[in-house]
């Protein structure tokens, strides 16, 4: 057996194929304050990671129908310059891309977003459309493999879909790569444009468990009905689901509504072993199903840039008990 297995793996090196899953094993990757000093797709790589999405941001105040984005004051990550050298070293070291330019709102979210007036309206999604479609023809011209044209706009992708749809017609002239759209966990299904995209986008924060480190036996219980409304929904609009972001803190209760513990995150306490559980859970749950295309792991920081002071708390698993349940999976 042991030699079958030997020859088995040398005649996959031989022909220049990998033994690794087709799964999108991503890590959602921070846009820098500054340039890179080294290369930071090696340690992406040493955790066996196959994707990583790339995420610039533009802003939003709370009423303002607008969106700012590739201007001075901004990290240089989330500018079109360092968007593009991100890509491009990414690229060099084999990995594949999803570009998911996103909107922050200062105070609030995305999905609370929302204005009195159509013109308002209207304002915005003009600002919108060229901040998306600047990004995503420089996605075209990298040739990156995927593209995600929003975040968490629940409101606006309810009230106002044909706004979407016509953006992802305007998108597929120039770009024949994947796209998907990443809706919240709790309003996926509402989204009415699925049809017209590649993947159903998901950001997973599902609320399991409410323990301060909950077993592995009680979060694949818990996983269990949000699997199968998963693998429905799949199964009715005949598309894979896509996590375009999971992942916990690193905090007691992680399992539980990180939203809020965000909010309190001072308080909290440094729980490795709950945010190794919650990810061994959600991977035995879905790695090995064929409507889960895979996912992007909130978050990563490269060479330690981007941080909000509590690294050992955020949900990032490196140099923690989490980081080898990820590099394990990302090698199957």
């Amino acid at each position: 057996m042991r030699k079958s297995l030997f020859f088995y793996f040398l005649m996959l090196n031989f022909l220049g194929l990998s033994a690794q899953s087709d799964k999108i094993g991503g890590l959602s990757f921070v846009a820098p304050p500054s340039p890179f000093e080294g290369n930071p797709m090696t340690q992406v790589k040493s955790v066996n990671a196959n994707w990583i999405s790339v995420i610039p941001f533009g802003y939003t105040r709370s009423g303002t129908p607008s969106v700012r984005y590739n201007i001075d004051w901004q990290w240089w990550g989330e500018k079109i310059e360092g968007t593009q050298k991100t890509i491009e070293i990414a690229q060099a070291a084999g990995l594949k891309i999803m570009l998911k330019p996103q909107v922050y709102i200062p105070g609030s979210w995305p999905g609370g977003l929302d204005f009195d007036s159509d013109e308002d309206w209207k304002k915005w999604e003009a600002d919108y459309r060229n901040f998306i479609l600047e990004f995503a023809r420089l996605g075209a011209k990298l040739k990156v493999e995927m593209i995600c044209i929003g975040t968490e706009f629940r409101i606006s992708t309810t009230e106002r879909p044909e706004f979407w749809q016509g953006l992802i017609i305007e998108i597929k002239e120039f770009y024949d790569g994947k796209l998907t759209y990443a809706a919240n966990w709790d309003d996926y299904q509402k989204v009415s444009f699925w049809e017209e995209l590649d993947y159903i986008g998901v950001d997973a924060y599902f609320s399991l468990v409410d323990e301060k480190t909950p077993s592995l036996k009680s979060l694949k219980k818990a996983w269990r009905p949000i699997r199968n409304n998963l693998w429905g929904y799949s199964k009715l609009k005949n598309k894979p689901i896509l996590f375009t972001e999971f992942g916990y803190l690193s905090v007691d209760n992680c399992a539980h509504k990180n939203w809020e513990l965000e909010k309190i995150i001072d308080n909290c306490e440094i729980n490795e072993q709950a945010q190794a559980n919650a990810l061994e859970a959600l991977f035995q749950t879905f790695w090995k199903e064929e409507f889960w295309a895979g996912g992007f792991l909130w978050k990563w920081f490269p060479e330690g840039q981007g941080h909000e002071g509590y690294p050992a708390k955020d949900y990032t698993p490196q140099e923690k008990l989490g980081e080898k349940v990820v590099s394990e999976y990302y090698l199957n």
